[in-house]
């Protein structure tokens, strides 16, 4: 009878497990918790690994943004601010440009997938002023969430779990350890971005014009995104700080927003509408990779790619770029970097350099990786969506011709900055 390791039904649990997400993404908690109950039931992990590898903090964050991001919609506010910025453009090219910049600064603060909801039909609304194909508007509006996502600490889930991997604060994403964090890497790709997408959009001509902004029912819930900011960037100062903090601030702010919609009674939020899919797929996740911690596997893919590299430490860091854009552009990001985080901070343990470094690149790579095709990110499957219940189709090719160059130029150049700052 043939007997595995630990390791060896762990590497095999999860492998099977991340083939079946990649062909139905649809029944990914099914399969990522029965998996977890596999590991359990042959005691791969213990129950008091399981419950030690959820990761409160990660989660806090999450359902705390998951409710603002759900009020901040409801109330108007996007779209408002959204027709404010287009109308102040004038050009139809800046119009585009403004849309998708515009996305972006919102997914720095709210989810992906949210921020496309919000901007698909100001985006869709404003191509058809200007008579131009609504396609490469709203692909640009996805891009450019999924670019801006990871420039905070709530951004977006890779964020998150980067934060709560490397004991980030708040404002670690702009400065640490007295040198420029992440979020400068991203503002560099994001550029290299720009300049592609107005090459795209350069065909649009004439002026915009202008449209009524719509009423914002109350600016309460953009008051409370904007508190939850400055408290969690002034927690970043408090010495020996728990590593929940952000999580627990994060959570509160989402209750205080339940208790004020719950007495003011302004909006039908039905708490059932979330994204629970995500939270429990972390939740979820966060056992699963645990038995490649707990078994070894974690070390041994740290050996195998150290061995690899050799003694260059760049061959190393361009070694887990391209793993990441690759991966990541066919496959959700979130396994990926649950699982690659710890990965790369052994190999720069092991290498003798700054797990910042390794891990910085990871994320960012793995973000903007799910670009380049139209099954990469969450938020371009929503995108692509949109444009087909109004009418157009949207390729392979057509999708890959806007996220391949914009993922290069941005990969590059972010990557080149974290290089020759991290180093």
């Amino acid at each position: 009878m043939l007997l595995l390791s630990n390791q060896s039904i762990a590497v095999l649990v999860f492998g099977i497990t991340y083939l079946l997400l990649i062909v139905n993404r649809d029944r990914a908690l099914i399969f990522v918790w029965g998996a977890s109950i596999i590991l359990l039931a042959l005691r791969v992990i213990s129950p008091l690994d399981a419950w030690q590898a959820l990761n409160w903090n990660v989660l806090g964050i999450l359902f705390g943004t998951m409710v603002l991001a759900e009020f901040f919609v409801l109330s108007g506010a996007p779209a408002y601010m959204a027709t404010r910025m287009v109308n102040a453009t004038g050009s139809a090219t800046f119009a585009l440009l403004a849309i998708t910049a515009f996305a972006g600064f919102l997914s720095a603060f709210i989810e992906n997938v949210a921020t496309v909801f919000i901007v698909a039909p100001l985006a869709i609304e404003t191509a058809r002023r200007i008579k131009v194909s609504p396609v490469p508007v709203l692909l640009a509006v996805a891009v450019s969430a999924n670019l801006q996502g990871v420039s905070t600490m709530i951004g977006d889930s890779p964020s998150i779990l980067l934060a709560t991997a490397a004991r980030m604060t708040f404002m670690d994403f702009f400065f640490m350890n007295g040198r420029l964090g992440i979020f400068f890497a991203v503002q560099i790709g994001g550029i290299a971005a720009a300049a592609i997408l107005w090459f795209i959009f350069r065909g649009a001509r004439g002026k915009i014009s202008k449209r009524e902004a719509p009423k914002v029912a109350t600016w309460t819930p953009t008051m409370l995104i904007v508190f939850l900011v400055i408290a969690l960037a002034s927690s970043s100062f408090i010495p020996n700080r728990p590593e929940t903090l952000p999580g627990l601030v994060t959570t509160i702010f989402g209750v205080l927003a339940l208790a004020w919609n719950h007495r003011r009674k302004l909006f039908q939020m039905e708490l059932a509408k979330l994204d629970w899919q995500t939270f429990f797929l972390l939740a979820g996740l966060f056992v699963l990779i645990s038995s490649l911690t707990v078994s070894g596997a974690v070390a041994s893919v740290a050996n195998l790619m150290t061995e690899f590299a050799g003694a260059s430490v760049l061959t190393a860091y361009i070694l887990i770029i391209v793993a990441s854009v690759v991966i990541s552009a066919f496959v959700d990001n979130i396994p990926y970097t649950i699982a690659m985080l710890p990965v790369s901070q052994l190999i720069a343990e092991r290498m003798g350099v700054n797990p910042l470094l390794f891990m910085f690149a990871l994320v960012l790579s793995t973000s903007l990786g799910g670009n380049i095709t139209p099954i990469g990110a969450s938020a371009n499957v929503v995108a692509v969506g949109v444009l087909k219940r109004q009418g157009y189709k949207v390729s392979f090719m057509e999708f890959f011709k806007i996220g391949f160059p914009v993922t290069i130029a941005a990969v590059t150049l972010g990557t080149m900055f974290l290089w020759f700052t991290w180093r």
